[in-house]
This record gives C-alpha cells, sequence and structure tokens, in this order.
C-alpha cells in the first residue's frame, strides 16, 4: 500500500527492517552487504531497499532526522507493510568519560525530551524500552565479536544545538545516561502501541565529555561492526 511517503509495494519490505537516518548510509548498507539489494522507495529522497543477508529477506529504509520523521515510517512500516523487528542503526554523541569513539551503544531504554512521548501518556511518564529478545542477542553477538558496547539508558533528544551546552544534559549524566542522539524515543514508543520489536544500536562519533571525535569520512568505515551486527540479529542469525 503506498503513502505520501512511500512508493514500495505491499510486500516489498522484509519482515526485518533496519533503520538509518541518512538516505545515503541506507544506500551504502544495501550496496554493502545485501545480496542482490533492490531499491523499493526513493520518495523524498529517503531511500528504502530490499535483499537478503546470509540467505534471509531483510530490508533497509532511511527515516529522516528527528522523531517526528521517524515516527512516520516507523509507523507506516509496521500497519502499511507489516514488519515486525525494526534496528535502528545510526550514530550518537557520549556522555560518558569510558564510552570511546567507535564503541557502541546499545539502548536499553530511551529518555527523551519528545512531547510526541510525553502527550500521549500524561499524566504517566512512559518509559520506552527495547525489545529483550534483541537486546540480548545484540549484547550477546557484540561480546562474541569482540566488540566494544556499551548497554544502558540513551536520551532521544528533538534539540540539536542547547543554549546551555553540555550542562544541559547533567542531570542526565547523573543518573547514567550514556549517550545521546534523536529517534530510539519515538521508535520504542510505537513498537510498544503496535507489539512488535525493535532495538536501536548507535555507533559513539563524539564524546560530549572527552571532545574526542571522528571525522565524516571515517564515521562511514566505522559503522561496519555495528550493521553486521544489526543485521545478524534482525535475521536471527
Amino acid at each position: 500500500m503506498t503513502t505520501p511517503h512511500n512508493r514500495a509495494a505491499d510486500t516489498d519490505y522484509a519482515e526485518a527492517v533496519l533503520l538509518p537516518g541518512d538516505p545515503l548510509r541506507a544506500k551504502w548498507i544495501a550496496e554493502t552487504f545485501f545480496e542482490s539489494p533492490r531499491l523499493v522507495n526513493d520518495v523524498r529522497n529517503c531511500l528504502g531497499f530490499t535483499g537478503t543477508w546470509k540467505g534471509k529477506p531483510i530490508s533497509v529504509q532511511a527515516t529522516g532526522m528527528g522523531q517526528p520523521s521517524i515516527s512516520i515510517y516507523v509507523h507506516e512500516l509496521i500497519n502499511n507493510y507489516g514488519v515486525k523487528t525494526l534496528m535502528r542503526v545510526g550514530t550518537c554523541g557520549g556522555l560518558n568519560a569510558r564510552v570511546k569513539v567507535r564503541d557502541l551503544v546499545i539502548a536499553q531504554a530511551a529518555s527523551t525530551d519528545s512531547t510526541i512521548v510525553k502527550d500521549a501518556f500524561s499524566p504517566y511518564s512512559f518509559a520506552p524500552i527495547a525489545d529483550f529478545g534483541l537486546l540480548r542477542a545484540a549484547v550477546d553477538g557484540a561480546a562474541k565479536a569482540g566488540m566494544r558496547a556499551h548497554v544502558g539508558n540513551m536520551l532521544s533528544s528533538d534539540i540539536f544545538y542547547h543554549d546551555d551546552g553540555l550542562a544541559t544534559y547533567d542531570k542526565l549524566i547523573r543518573h547514567g545516561v550514556i549517550g545521546v542522539e534523536m529517534e530510539a524515543a519515538s521508535l520504542y514508543t510505537l513498537a510498544a502501541r503496535f507489539g512488535v520489536r525493535a532495538l536501536a544500536i548507535c555507533t559513539m562519533t563524539d564524546c560530549l565529555i572527552t571532545h574526542e571525535e571522528i571525522s565524516a569520512a571515517d564515521r562511514q568505515s566505522s559503522l561496519r561492526d555495528m550493521v553486521t551486527l544489526a543485521l545478524d540479529v534482525a535475521v536471527g542469525a
């Protein structure tokens, strides 16, 4: 079923989909890792591809930046295309000096400042969390492969540039939040709402504590471990 944001046919997506924000990263994932990738969506240049990984069907769909954007694609992938497993693969900023650049951050939970989540649950404070089966598989897979991975609470923020800089995150840091990105909380909320599985895995590319960072060019190659892990978890390899 096509939508204003997606021209894919009803059966074009696999039941498991990787979700990078960047359309070019979606293209890179499909061309680098998929067997026989084919383009299924190019509306607004938010590219989507389907292929196979280790002989099993898999898709990738770019979601753009921020929770409003990923919410559109996740809602439609679940309700229009029958997707059952959604894996965010992206980058994050580090909020803990123990998390080094190129380390993986596996989001057990996702705190947020987004009204998308807050307004849906008032007067409650809903806690968006990952699917435990996916989380366990990712942690075990990272350990088996010798990847440096950290499991914990992630912040999904609607604001990229804060006037107060690092001080904005002080309370969160003191309560153990280890990274900041812009999508996971809405992904987890929608997955809970519609009874599907979701997990966010991010590569830490710049630490807000130590100011260590890697270049935009180096980010692409450093994502290989994350994508390989996410693919194996998504298809149950």
